[in-house]
């Protein structure tokens, strides 16, 4: 059991620090810093946008830009956060030591 918990968390945690990449990646792309017809770094971004993309698309349909800033990344990031604490806090212990 001890396995299975930390491997999620630990997905978890990678999964955050891909949402954080794919915002850099788009800010870059979107300031010129990235040349789009690089097909390299076009096809990092796009991959970054791959793995987040359907995570953040429902954040997109209940929360719209707001200002032209999107802020669904940032609810994304406070998801992962929430369900990181609720099972190293939460469930972790419950399955780790159940009481009889």
């Amino acid at each position: 059991m001890h396995a299975l918990i930390y491997t999620t968390l630990k997905i978890l945690d990678l999964y955050w620090w891909v949402v954080v990449l794919a915002v850099i990646a788009s800010w870059l792309v979107n300031y010129g810093v990235i040349n789009r017809f690089n097909r390299f770094a076009m096809m990092v971004v796009d991959f970054l946008f791959r793995l987040t993309e359907p995570a953040l698309r429902p954040i997109r349909r209940v929360i719209p830009s707001i200002g032209g800033i999107d802020i669904s990344p940032l609810i994304l990031l406070l998801i992962i956060y929430f369900l990181q604490v609720l099972i190293a806090d939460d469930l972790a212990p419950l399955l780790l030591f159940p009481r009889y």
